[in-house]
């Protein structure tokens, strides 16, 4: 089961989001919030597996409400809603950590399929949006060593599967490890490469050719 929040402000749009999800037996909405605080305040306390964020709400912004859940809970896994693909408030949500986003015009099928994939473990971006952020990070590092050069190769087998969209009982499973020791070895990735989440080091990984979309599928 899939517990999914959803955050908008706009009622009749959360309604519309939730009859659609809880029509599919492997979903549960497990609440709703008007705004950025709501949201800060429900993912937290009810961890869901998914939230759904708009970008655009009232007082702190789906933005800000992002950046506060990861900042204390790293793991959550939150797609931003937008009318626009080139927002630039999504720009900012993804390098944050956000899993991807979603157009508000997408069809149904997209919408199941993304947070279906969210939840497996896979970033989603466009190949524009996956560039721009790439060329973000490489233009604030350019001039200092490769960091991965720091890596074990374990660690290194680690990020590629991060790359490839893989979950943490997925990597364990992959190289016979305890997903405890899977955490713990992506905690360290995260301290060598100086990175701050699951979404910039798959990120990381493309860039460097460390691996490729899409590999593995």
């Amino acid at each position: 089961m899939i517990r999914i929040l959803l955050a908008d402000d706009h009622a009749l749009f959360r309604q519309g989001l939730r009859s659609l999800l809880e029509a599919e037996a492997d979903f549960r909405v497990i609440g709703e919030a008007k705004d950025g605080r709501e949201a800060l305040r429900h993912a937290l306390e009810a961890r869901p597996d998914i939230i759904l964020m708009d970008i655009q709400m009232p007082g702190l912004d789906g933005v800000q409400a992002t950046q506060e859940i990861l900042r204390e809970w790293p793991q959550a896994k939150v797609i931003m809603l937008t009318m626009y693909r080139q927002d630039a408030y999504v720009f900012e949500a993804v390098k944050t950590g956000a899993r991807g986003y979603l157009l508000k015009d997408a069809d149904a099928k997209e919408l199941l399929e993304a947070i279906r994939r969210v939840q497996a473990g896979e970033v989603l971006l466009d190949a524009e949006m996956a560039e721009q952020i790439i060329q973000d990070f490489k233009s604030k590092h350019e001039s200092t060593p490769k960091p991965h050069a720091e890596l074990s190769d374990r660690e290194v087998q680690i990020l590629k599967l991060v790359a490839q969209g893989y979950t943490n009982l997925e990597i364990a499973s992959e190289l016979s490890l305890s997903e405890k020791t899977v955490r713990n070895r992506l905690s360290d990735i995260f301290q060598k490469l100086h990175l701050n989440n699951r979404t910039q080091a798959a990120l990381y990984a493309l860039r460097e050719g460390l691996a490729e979309s899409g590999e593995g599928e």
